[in-house]
């Protein structure tokens, strides 16, 4: 099984790897030499394999280097910049991490934290004029290390990535991902995507997020493409950041592919200099309305595909052309098997609804120091996804909705995403998400938030008698909130649980 320092020995050393907005590129051999380097360097600090080293860095080619290096001989441990101190002490706790990587001059709570546990800062230097991605790095204080007790470069056994689930009903759990789960998906999704040395693509996805981290960065670089690192995703500045990239493609979450569409008539003129390969969507469901949208804009096919964290992302995808792309679905497996499961651990034919499961070499051997849900997360070597799905007969899964997101009215099961695409259709909706508020005799109740096309009108009664015509009256919202914008978490995706309490309507 490769590693990825095999992987990543496929890139050209004179073409472009990772580059950035105004800064010369970082080139497949500055990017070996530069995993190199840090290794050898985190090495003397008595850092090696399976060592957890937190990473707290804005989005950008140092954040996507560093990311790299730290992944190929250490356990690379990426963490949202944004979270308070409360929360870096959990997650620095929880991780057990040997060091915290900043960049040089940050001022993040991470790092008063980090002075609290006794866990040492390494700040990320980054000279005048370097390339995109081009670091050293540099303790704050000095360090009385021993060498590394497993230096080199990571064994596909070896922890790579320890990454937390989302914990909107629980407290987070921890997924530790191995050197051979992040190989085999950097794989299945270059493959999938038939990524070659002349492909360059666009990344505004977060990079303390398994999608940005593995399909935006990784699977590209391991089939010798460039990555174009953005300080994140920015409407105003995407269709700017297209000019100079010249991309072939780009991935991100349905909320940001709205965002892009909502400004691409008066950007025409750049869609039509830099024709897109394709686009990619996966961290959340996708109307079809959207990808018909996108599709007509960009005149390139939209790719959906379906992922998780333990599984290393990509689980499902749409195909390129010539092969069918079904809207609606998440695609054929790409990458582990997939099937869907009973209650009582049976697996279904074609055509019946059940969860979906997963196994294969990029799924997560189980959550560290957690037997109870591992129990419940493995059923005769399948991962459960929590996610409720059919697949069709060409093997093609399209999810009905997450276990824990189905609304139960009174006995009524109702899937929100079902209420989203009705809603969808509605000329005078852009955006919606469906969730179920609590109610004190049925249990709960459908509610939904609602953002309006720009100059556009709607009443809550317009919408409820709209959804009325086309379903049953037991799933007709019985709230609909009008919003500038649909409450998202971290990553940009839409979170059904919790939004409720959010809002104030429990």
């Amino acid at each position: 099984m490769p590693t990825l320092k095999d992987l990543l020995a496929h890139g050209t050393d004179a073409d472009a790897a990772i580059s950035a907005p105004g800064r010369p590129p970082l080139t497949h051999g500055g990017l070996r030499a530069q995993i190199g380097a840090t290794l050898e360097r985190l090495n003397a600090l008595g850092l090696g394999r399976n060592d957890r080293v937190a990473i707290v860095l804005d989005n950008g080619p140092e954040m996507a280097s560093c990311f790299i290096a730290c992944a190929s001989g250490v356990a690379s441990a990426p963490l949202n910049p944004a979270y308070r101190a409360d929360e870096f002490e959990f997650y620095l706790s929880d991780l057990n991490a040997r060091a915290l990587i900043v960049a040089r001059g940050s001022s993040s709570p991470a790092i008063e934290v980090a002075a609290k546990l006794g866990v040492p800062v390494l700040d990320l230097v980054v000279a005048e004029g370097a390339p995109a991605g081009a670091f050293t790095l540099e303790p704050r204080t000095a360090i009385a290390a021993a060498a590394a007790a497993a230096p080199g470069y990571a064994q596909e056994g070896d922890v790579s990535m320890v990454l937390h689930t989302s914990g909107t009903t629980s407290r987070p759990k921890i997924v530790p991902l191995s050197q051979g789960n992040l190989a085999a998906s950097a794989r299945h999704i270059a493959a999938t995507l038939q990524f070659t040395a002349r492909d360059c693509g666009l990344n505004i996805m977060p990079l303390f997020h398994i999608h940005g981290l593995i399909a935006g960065v990784l699977a590209p670089l391991t089939a010798g493409s460039q990555v174009f690192c953005t300080p994140g995703f920015n409407a105003l500045k995407f269709f700017g950041w297209m000019d100079e990239a010249r991309p072939t493609w780009y991935t991100a979450v349905p909320t940001m592919h709205q965002t892009i569409l909502a400004r691409a008539a008066k950007n025409a003129d750049v869609i039509a200099r830099h024709p897109l390969r394709f686009i990619r969507s996966s961290s959340s469901s996708i109307p079809p309305q959207v990808i018909r949208e996108l599709e007509e804009v960009f005149k390139a096919p939209l790719i959906e595909a379906y992922g998780m964290t333990e599984a290393t992302h990509q689980m499902c995808s749409n195909p390129l052309p010539p092969a069918a792309r079904k809207p609606g679905t998440v695609g054929r497996a790409a990458g582990p098997e997939v099937a869907i499961m009973a209650e009582d651990g049976s697996l279904l034919p074609a055509g019946e609804t059940g969860e979906i499961v997963i196994r294969g070499p990029n799924v997560t051997a189980g959550y560290e120091s957690n037997p109870k849900a591992n129990a419940e997360a493995f059923t005769n070597g399948w991962f459960r996804t929590g996610d409720q799905g059919v697949m069709d007969a060409e093997g093609y899964v399209s999810i009905t909705g997450r276990l824990k997101e189905i609304i139960n009215r009174g006995g009524e099961k109702i899937s929100p995403r079902e209420v989203d695409e009705i809603l969808m259709d509605h000329p005078a909706v852009a955006q919606v998400v469906c969730f179920g508020m609590p109610h004190p005799k049925l249990g709960e109740e459908v509610a939904a938030c609602v953002v309006l096309r720009e100059g556009a009108q709607a009443t809550e009664r317009e919408l409820q008698e709209f959804v009325g015509q086309r379903a049953a009256d037991f799933k007709v919202p019985k709230k609909i909130l009008f919003m500038p914008e649909i409450p998202k978490g971290a990553t940009g995706k839409l979170q059904r649980i919790g939004l409720a309490a959010k809002l104030g309507l429990t």
